[in-house]
């Protein structure tokens, strides 16, 4: 059987290590990583292989040449550009007549392949993908197999909120040649994306061998580091180069007799390798796992504890280095000092008495003066972060983590994912430090080539509207955050003013970590421009279009509404005014010295606000949220509303006033949805419970036309509230999506949650429902039995628990989507569990027939995580 090497990745979150050199050339203990994959095909009788290669091809043949020297019969495909991973192997398929093996040339691994090999013949598939169990499934492809170990479930590159287990594609694959059917010749195809979704689709037969023993994608700089510890601490089962003397030191036998030097004063203490020619002098300590590459001098008295060091480096004398990586030809002069996680690039001088802070990392090529202190720019402190996005978007505690250094490096991060030329909108809160963060963001995204447009200080859905209806390329809202406001959050949209998808969020990331932006001549960095007043214009023009004035203008009672200061109470009064509305205005704002409420006077603003309903009869209330996107609504009787029931009762008011519409909610709504959905003959859409995924929802119904085309006709004819439930066609509208938390959106208007259409189109749906109100509607809400828990859960058994708790729920029939979680049905009684996008912990929730039984169904399933995590 023939093998294909993979081999073509250029490593980017593994640099500065992979600036000059592509990824399967960066060396595990004194050997290129594709070095040892070729030393495992070699043990299993595969000794012809095809090496698929794009970036810094040359390298890699100008090293490995026809193979011979390596046992190895070598063809190269080289890619002119990317193919993906599937075309790149199309691209080499005048090769492969038979079952081949494909491997990644940039992973480690003690597999059996053949074991792997044997089980796809057996089955005669199509593909077999070699599977593994890991703690971190999120950069990776989760697989789920159904009992005849057929693959019956695929989602590449979860998140946490997605995960729904820890079996994991390796990449490595025994593919029959028949699978080039489904691989288009000259076009970007990758196996887990577009190839293998197909052969699910079809139920051609791929199957999945989970294989035991060692497997490390070294993808990242700390997999880096443990791959090369796990090779010296026996775990990788791999043989080392070299011959091994007491101690666990291993000296480098290349090319005879091992010949490195150590002095009988110098310390080490194993497991270590020392290179071909290595020298340790007097007085030198080194701790393992460590590695020192070939032709490096040790000087008297350095320290040296758990570092990779590449060949031809020099440590000098009274050095220090702790769990530090050194590139070759790395020269570092006498009382140098790095730290955990400092990466020093190749060819780089660092002068005496240096000091290499945390995790700095420094390219190729620089010279450090004596006694200089290079940090870092941590502006989350030393504290390492698994990403710069939360569900919340780009975050950091005010002026400590999010300062204007960090965010013009996500402004100009951002601007290097966009087309240069492009338009981005950048908008803020009327906070003194949003504004601050505002303008370091503006000063990134021109040295990318990205024009600005500075369209203030406007409420954040109006920043969503006017990035969506100029034709923007994307946009930039910097607020504090609504849940603390000594927190800065960065929400990064699109060009339909949503927030960006995680694909888009990982090139961003990317960016950032590597700090490779792009720098654009001169002559092409980004213009600046500030919008005036026209950006309200448009919101309040399109704003009112989609509202039935004559309805809101007949209505009766007036509203109240409290703005909290906000920036809606520069827009929204005028704004009701115009379309016909009686309001009464309560904490509106005109400077920027305020800033947001703490939680103390949100309660005791809106306890204000309940008096003021109840003693003017005030048809209804609103709190507003500092940036407009959410509300508390207040009924007649001057009774705060749950979010919850508050949700329901727009719901009702909406299939009223549209009958046969569909309502959006998050997938852990009470069942109380489906039992009003019937009764009003309307229909319930259950989403996956991210502001992202709810968003998306409501734009795609609005793409495909399934949202009403306009406002409602005045004096339509409506349907009672004891209309029986009815067939609704799927073509349904969808008039509206909810978050239960006080968050709406009005599809038909925009995609974004508008707390300040919510406020209108209540109005609207009371006044053309024929006098329905409010309170009515709350009484008839009925009542619901929940229970919440969150179960304290590490990263590294997220995977494990949700597969355990997938296996446990497909036995009651589960069909919900891995966006969702995993969801046990039981009749009138449910519950959802849903690891945190951002948190190591779970979140159950539960819906009982009582309040005990909600209870008592979130404390087994949460219990049923513990055991599964151990």
């Amino acid at each position: 059987m023939k093998a294909v090497v993979m081999a073509g990745g250029e490593g980017s979150r593994l640099r500065p290590l992979t600036i000059g050199r592509p990824k399967p050339m960066v060396p595990i203990v004194n050997a290129p990583v594709m070095e040892h994959i070729f030393g495992l095909l070699r043990r299993h009788g595969i000794t012809e292989v095809v090496v698929t290669l794009q970036y810094l091809a040359y390298v890699i043949q100008d090293y490995f040449g026809d193979g011979s020297e390596f046992g190895m019969t070598i063809h190269y495909a080289v890619e002119d550009t990317p193919l993906g991973t599937a075309g790149s192997v199309k691209n080499a398929e005048r090769h492969l007549e038979e079952p081949f093996i494909v491997i990644s040339g940039d992973a480690m691994t003690d597999f059996s392949l053949t074991d792997v090999i044997d089980f796809h013949l057996q089955r005669h598939a199509m593909a077999t993908l070699t599977l593994y169990q890991v703690p971190n499934p999120l950069e990776y492809g989760v697989v789920i197999l159904d009992d005849h170990k057929r693959v019956s479930r695929f989602l590449e590159k979860p998140s946490w909120g997605e995960v729904f287990s820890d079996t994991v594609n390796t990449g490595i694959y025994v593919l029959d040649p028949s699978i080039f059917q489904y691989v288009p010749s000259g076009r970007p195809v990758d196996w887990s994306t577009d190839v293998f979704p197909q052969l699910l689709r079809n139920a051609d037969p791929m199957y999945g061998f989970v294989s035991s023993g060692y497997w490390c994608d070294v993808g990242s700089l700390p997999e880096y580091v443990r791959a090369n510890a796990d090779m010296l601490l026996g775990r990788a089962g791999l043989p080392l180069p070299g011959e091994v003397t007491g101690g666990h030191v291993w000296r480098s036998t290349q090319g005879g007799a091992p010949d490195a030097t150590v002095h009988p004063t110098a310390r080490i203490s194993g497991p270590v390798f020392l290179g071909k020619g290595v020298e340790v002098r007097a007085g030198a300590v080194i701790h393992g796992p460590t590695v020192i590459g070939d032709y490096t001098i040790i000087e008297e008295r350095a320290t040296i504890d758990r570092c990779v060091i590449w060949p031809n480096g020099y440590v000098g004398d009274g050095a220090d280095l702790s769990g530090t990586i050194i590139g070759k030809h790395v020269t570092l002069k006498a009382g140098t000092v790095a730290y955990e996680g400092a990466v020093i690039g190749d060819n780089c001088t660092i002068g005496e008495g240096a000091v290499i802070r945390p995790n700095v990392k420094l390219w190729p090529n620089k010279e450090v003066e004596s006694g200089a202190t290079v940090a870092s720019s941590l502006i989350w402190g030393a504290q390492a972060r698994r990403t710069i996005f939360s569900a919340a978007g780009v975050t950091g505690l005010a002026n400590v983590e999010m300062v204007p250094e960090f965010a013009a490096r996500v402004g100009a991060a951002y601007g290097s994912t966009l087309p240069k030329g492009s338009r981005v909108t950048v908008n803020r809160d009327r906070s003194r430090t949003a504004r601050m963060i505002k303008r370091a963001v503006i000063a990134g995204l021109p040295s990318a080539g990205i024009d600005v447009l500075d369209i203030g200080d406007v409420p954040l859905p109006v920043a969503r509207h006017e990035t969506r209806a100029t034709g923007a390329v994307g946009g930039v809202h910097v607020r504090l955050s609504p849940a603390d406001w000594r927190q800065v959050e960065l929400s990064l949209f699109d060009d339909r003013g949503l927030d960006i998808g995680k694909d888009h969020q990982r090139k961003i990331e990317t960016n950032v970590f590597r700090e490779d932006f792009r720098r654009v001549p001169v002559a092409d960095v980004g213009a600046i421009s500030v919008a005036g007043d026209t950006v309200q214009r448009r919101y309040s023009d399109a704003f009112a279009a989609r509202c039935d004035e004559a309805a809101i203008a007949s209505a009766r009672g007036r509203a109240v509404i409290d703005y909290g200061f906000g920036g809606t109470s520069t827009i929204l009064p005028a704004l009701l005014g115009r379309i016909g509305a009686e309001t009464i205005t309560v904490n509106a704002a005109t400077t920027t010295a305020f800033g947001r409420r703490t939680p103390a006077q949100y309660d005791q603003d809106l306890r204000h606000l309940s008096a003021i309903c109840r003693s003017i009869g005030a048809q209804m209330g609103a709190m507003m949220d500092n940036d407009g996107t959410r509300i508390d609504l207040v009924d007649e009787r001057g009774v705060v509303l749950a979010p919850v029931t508050a949700l329901a009762v727009i719901a009702v008011l909406a299939w009223r006033a549209h009958p046969g519409a569909t309502v959006g909610i998050p997938a852990h709504s009470p069942l109380l949805f489906d039992v009003l959905a019937r009764r009003h003959g309307g229909t319930v859409r259950r989403l996956a419970p991210s502001h992202r995924a709810l968003m998306r929802a409501a734009d795609d119904a609005s793409r495909a036309g399934n949202t009403l085309p306009s406002a409602p006709r005045p004096g339509a004819v409506l349907p009672s509230p004891a209309v029986p439930a009815v067939a609704v066609a799927p073509a349904s509208p969808l008039v509206l999506v909810g978050n239960g938390d006080g968050c709406y959106i009005f599809p038909e208007f925009h995609s974004g949650f508008d707390g300040m259409m919510a406020v209108a189109r209540v109005m609207q749906f009371v006044s053309v429902t024929q006098g329905s109100s409010i309170a009515d509607v709350a009484i008839g809400v009925p009542g619901a039995h929940l229970s919440r828990q969150d179960v304290a859960c590490p990263w590294d058994a997220t995977g494990r628990a949700m597969r355990t708790l997938h296996e446990q729920a497909s036995r009651y029939g589960d069909s919900t989507s891995a966006s969702e979680g995993v969801r046990f049905d039981y009749g009138d009684e449910w519950v959802l569990v849903l690891p945190d996008a951002d948190l190591p912990l779970f979140h159950v929730h539960a819906e009982g027939v009582s309040h005990d039984a909600a209870n008592a169904l979130a404390m087994k399933h949460a219990e049923m995580i513990r055991r599964a995590v151990g």
